[in-house]
């Protein structure tokens, strides 16, 4: 008996130390973040719109090559993505980071994306804007339009380079460059270039294979995803990145920050350990809509799987779409209607309604009034 106490306060004394120390540790893993580097900062989910760990989220600043990721979206969602054309003279005299044109070059606009993408060029995106909308300034209207659009308010282009060295109003918020991230990484053709740590293109006088490196270090890191580098003399260093790690992938943006590498590798990792997998279910889960005779068909409302915060999660709200009814034939599994899955207004995700019976069987079967009542009327007439 004394053996058995001995073993158990030895047991709950190992335990209460494991318990201070992962306490500690997660304490510790969030004061790290106070020390990073960064004039303004974000770790966002852009699955759910939740916002993991900010900093000055919202200050108007400089952005750099960043910017590039509006300008490479916006060419990826053109037409004609390898028709082969000569790339504007002029548009490509332009200083800083290049992908190496030259006058009279035949070029794709998906070679462009790329050049945009890796080695950051400003003479890739000059001379894709040039060749999308006609001329420079006409393709910046179009990027803040969009931007317009997307619902990032706090953000305005003056150039599709991020060169800003000559202006005052080219800037935008890590919360905005987050959604702008968010909404780019859905463009497969931009998911794919921007997690490449090098890529061969073919242009030139006559066009020749040739290859172009990512300026982005972090992609040599396990579950990094993308996306784009920046620098200027005024934006400093600007990093929007993304990581992916147990299916759910999170989007840290950092502006004006001298050590951005490791400061986006602490922010993953701070932010990973905020979510986690949640199964979400409907409210209403045994829902029926009736067949044209009045009838009930019992239905089918399915879960679904997403990665929250458990404060988000607790906060996530469903709703049911059902028609007032439905015309037989229906056959079980065939879908009826449609559950959407909610965040703070934030549609997460839609699945079908799908029917848990064939409406033949249901219209097969008699109630037992019915059943009763002509029981009776058998009986009265024999």
């Amino acid at each position: 008996m004394r053996l058995d106490r001995l073993r158990f306060f030895a047991g709950a004394a190992v335990f209460a130390m494991l318990l201070i120390f992962s306490i500690s540790r997660i304490n510790a893993s969030a004061d790290e973040l106070q020390m990073i580097s960064a004039r303004a900062a974000i770790v966002y989910n852009g699955d759910t719109g939740e916002v993991l760990y900010e900093r000055n989220a919202d200050d108007r600043l400089p952005m750099a090559s960043t910017t590039k990721i509006m300008s490479a979206l916006i060419v990826l969602e053109q037409e004609g993505l390898d028709e082969k054309f000569v790339v504007d003279s002029e548009a490509i005299k332009v200083e800083g980071s290049s992908m190496g044109l030259q006058e009279g070059d035949m070029v794709s606009l998906r070679d462009l994306a790329c050049g945009m993408l890796l080695p950051s060029g400003n003479d890739a995106a000059n001379g894709a804007a040039v060749r999308v909308a006609g001329s420079v300034e006409r393709f910046v209207e179009m990027m803040n339009r969009r931007a317009g659009q997307m619902g990032l308010y706090d953000t305005h282009f003056v150039t599709p380079s991020g060169l800003d060295d000559y202006c005052d109003d080219h800037y935008s918020t890590a919360r905005d460059m987050a959604k702008l991230a968010a909404e780019a990484m859905k463009n497969e053709d931009f998911r794919e270039i921007c997690s490449l740590q090098r890529v061969k293109v073919n242009f030139g006088d006559p066009p020749y294979d040739r290859w172009l490196t990512n300026t982005n270090k972090l992609l040599k890191n396990s579950g990094i995803t993308g996306i784009k580098t920046g620098f200027t003399d005024k934006a400093r260093r600007c990093l929007v990145s993304s990581c992916m790690r147990e299916g759910c992938e999170l989007i840290c943006v950092t502006l004006n920050d001298p050590d951005d590498w490791r400061d986006h590798m602490e922010m993953f990792d701070y932010g990973f350990s905020k979510v986690e997998q949640v199964r979400l279910s409907a409210e209403d889960s045994a829902a029926s809509v009736k067949l044209a005779d009045g009838r009930k068909l019992e239905c089918r409302v399915p879960d679904m799987v997403a990665v929250l915060t458990p404060e988000g999660a607790a906060r996530v709200e469903s709703r049911v779409y059902l028609p007032q009814f439905v015309y037989a034939p229906v056959e079980k599994g065939e879908a009826v209607g449609e559950v959407e899955y909610i965040l703070d207004g934030r549609v997460l995700g839609r699945r079908d309604i799908t029917a848990a019976e064939d409406a033949a069987e249901v219209l097969g079967r008699r109630d037992l009034p019915e059943e009763i009542w002509r029981c009776i009327l058998r009986k009265l007439c024999a």
